[in-house]
């Protein structure tokens, strides 16, 4: 099934609530899309279904949730699109009169919990030894390696990496959200549900970040947006970089370094809690570093701790039972 076209407006109601998390809650434009779309299956589903929306009950968004899983949703996904849901009718129920939240109490099919994929610190050296900086003086070489740099350095997610400003700004048509501070040597970032947070930058990254803003002016135009003109990372126009221009420069770049594994911006993320964990043994100064609001969210990287371990175990105990 697909949503309704992209470009086909939302009922004001939608429209509304998307406002309201957009100048109250300070989505990201990237979260925003994502609920846009989510918004899109349930106008699809309820028009097949010959329902509006204040019609919808608890067993209508079971059945559709059943049939988006028999479409090929999986769990994550499903999970998704209910938070969408739940998050739109729990903001327009109490305006309407509506009983409750038709979406309350519906959950998405169990998924086996997997690891995180992490690089090994051998495998990240690699990739940021192939950054095309150290072969290449361009501005876009040089930006480039200050991203990747800066995401195992800090643990960022994609959207708080796009998001940061050269430097806090605030005037009447841009407020940054997040922001690089070289005097402090961190950044602060505005990470999920509107929570920020400070995260140290190591000297590598800072070493990346001003050879970069030292020709970040060649890539910026002279008549730039004022969201363009305070962005840290810029692209090839001279606007704010896209998240699809960062996902595909380090793909390339992490093929170049022979990596055996696809290379995307959050396995950086998780090497930086999965190397930091093996090294400082310290839970809770990962979980503030990840912007994690559950500690049970972090505890998955000490499985991949007791991983490295065990590999270290096989190849040194001499009882652990390896062939020569």
């Amino acid at each position: 099934m697909q949503p309704q076209a992209p470009d086909a407006p939302l009922p004001d109601p939608m429209a509304a609530w998307l406002r309201h998390l957009e100048s109250n809650r300070r989505y990201s434009p990237h979260t925003l899309d994502g609920y846009r779309r989510e918004l899109r299956f349930l106008i699809e589903l309820a028009e097949r279904a010959k329902l509006p929306l204040d019609k919808l009950g608890n067993g209508h968004i079971r059945q559709f949730v059943a049939r988006l899983h028999a479409q090929g949703r999986g769990p994550r996904s499903l999970a998704r699109t209910l938070a969408a849901w739940r998050g739109f009718y729990q903001w327009w129920a109490p305006t309407i009169g509506l009983a409750g939240n038709p979406v309350a109490g519906v959950r998405a099919p169990k998924a086996p919990r997997g690891l995180p994929k992490a690089l090994s610190v051998e495998q990240t050296q690699a990739l940021l030894d192939r950054a095309p900086a150290k072969v290449a003086t361009e501005p876009a070489a040089l930006r480039d390696q200050a991203m990747f740099e800066l995401l195992y350095s800090s643990g960022l997610r994609l959207s708080e990496l796009v998001g940061l400003d050269l430097r806090y700004t605030r005037s009447a048509e841009h407020e940054s959200r997040g922001w690089l501070s070289l005097e402090e040597a961190e950044v602060i970032v505005l990470g999920k549900g509107g929570k920020r947070r400070s995260v140290p930058v190591g000297q590598a990254a800072l070493a990346a970040l001003r050879r970069w803003i030292d020709v970040r002016e060649q890539l910026a135009p002279p008549a730039a947006s004022a969201d363009d003109a305070a962005a840290l990372f810029l692209g090839a126009r001279g606007r704010r970089i896209s998240p699809r221009v960062v996902q595909l420069q380090l793909a390339r770049i992490a093929q170049a370094a022979g990596l055996p594994t696809h290379v995307h911006p959050h396995v950086l993320r998780h090497s930086f809690a999965s190397h930091v964990l093996q090294s400082a043994q310290d839970l809770r100064a990962v979980q503030e570093m990840l912007g994690h609001a559950n500690i049970s969210t972090t505890q998955i990287y000490t499985r991949l701790d007791f991983q490295h371990l065990a590999r270290a175990y096989d190849q040194a105990h001499p009882r652990a039972g390896r062939k020569s």
